[in-house]
């Protein structure tokens, strides 16, 4: 991986302070152009979304009252399956980013929106939109890296315990919305004593009684509406295999946006005065994209579009798709890599990095795979031009 100020080779060593703040610009009027059309139709789509849903849900756990029968079981695991990731991706994620604040709908704003996981919305909101968002990739100040349980970068120190990351790995995904729980608490950085007891406390018992009233909806309220058919195992079962098939889903996707080959990291001292364009810069090359279809697009939250909604946290998702087009325009002008790929591919490449990052850097070095990436050769970049339209010799 490598943080971008100590490779050898630069892959914006291109572009002058002037290029990266025409990008800047140029991302500011896409920014401008999708605020300024924002309308009924993108307020129909959150709401049908919520809609849907809501109705599959409800209709899941209608199935899952008969699940002692196979197919009731069956069908009333998946779509509950489906709902759960429907509603932490499309919906809760990004209504608590503010996607949908500009409609003024209470109901649908993210100072109200409180989400099916165990993590609470302040406390996410903290440590996902303020922090996550602000470093992103940045080493020792964006925690998403690794969560501070994994080596993400080969200048970080390696000692025997990383040898067991592919297995915190493997569990954090299994439990991952508990994972992300103790992240929010900022359970490491009260261990150190840097973060104030009563503040920890108080936030301890946020995400205690958050996980209370999951639990007790989950594995007692639903499998006891169920006892009366004889079905209460098979629900309690379900419950469980549709918070481990979304947990496993988000933690994948959240992967493949943060971790794959391609994907820069970058020093703390890198952002110091960092401009508006700087900042963008960094998004664009400190994320990647799954590639695939619109279904996927939406179980993903619209976040397969990470180098999108890095740039552009706030905006509806349902956009993302469109603004994608003229990003990619964008990064093919400027000579920068696009990073994308199919889920499969995105996946293995995260998983490969984090099983080689577990290894001394001279054992690693040995199991590095081939580069996917595609040479990007700069092009005539705007502040490079000349009126005749030539680029400046």
């Amino acid at each position: 991986m490598t943080a971008l100020q100590k490779k050898e080779h630069n892959p914006v060593a291109h572009m002058t302070p002037e290029d990266i703040e025409s990008l800047g610009k140029e991302l500011d009027a896409v920014r401008a152009e999708i605020i300024e059309s924002r309308g009924a139709k993108d307020a129909a789509y959150i709401r049908r979304t919520i809609d849907v849903q809501r109705k599959l849900e409800l209709g899941s756990r209608a199935v899952l009252l008969f699940s002692k029968y196979k197919p009731a079981f069956a069908l009333g695991t998946a779509g509950l399956t489906v709902s759960k990731i429907l509603e932490n991706m499309e919906i809760g994620h990004n209504v608590m980013h503010g996607q949908w604040d500009w409609m003024r709908d209470p109901k649908i704003h993210s100072t109200t929106w409180e989400w099916d996981n165990a993590s609470p919305a302040d406390l996410w909101k903290h440590s996902h939109n303020e922090l996550h968002h602000t470093y992103t990739n940045v080493l020792g100040r964006d925690n998403d890296l690794g969560y501070g349980i994994m080596r993400v970068d080969e200048d970080q120190p390696w000692v025997p315990f990383y040898l067991g990351q592919p297995v915190w790995n493997f569990i954090n995904a299994c439990f991952f919305e508990y994972g992300i729980a103790a992240y929010d608490l900022e359970l490491g950085k009260y261990m150190k004593g840097r973060k104030d007891k009563a503040v920890f406390k108080r936030d301890l018992g946020k995400v205690g009684q958050k996980v209370r009233n999951q639990m007790t909806r989950d594995y007692v309220i639903h499998p006891l509406l169920a006892a009366p058919t004889g079905s209460w195992g098979k629900t309690l079962m379900a419950n469980a295999v549709a918070n481990l098939g979304r947990n496993l889903w988000t933690h994948s996707v959240i992967m493949c946006g943060h971790f794959p080959e391609g994907v820069e990291t970058f020093t703390k001292t890198s952002i110091e005065g960092e401009s508006r364009g700087e900042w963008y810069l960094r998004q664009m090359i400190g994320s990647a994209n799954i590639s695939g279809s619109k279904a996927m697009h939406i179980a993903t939250g619209n976040l397969s579009y990470q180098i999108e909604h890095h740039l552009f946290p706030d905006l509806p998702s349902n956009r993302y798709a469109e603004i994608s087009v003229k990003v990619r325009d964008i990064c093919e002008r400027y000579g920068l890599q696009y990073t994308s790929g199919p889920l499969p591919k995105q996946v293995a490449s995260a998983w490969m990095k984090v099983i080689r990052l577990s290894l001394p850097n001279h054992i690693a070095a040995k199991v590095k795979f081939p580069s996917r990436r595609k040479p990007v050769a700069p092009t005539a970049l705007p502040s490079r031009r000349v009126d005749t339209g030539e680029v400046a010799a």
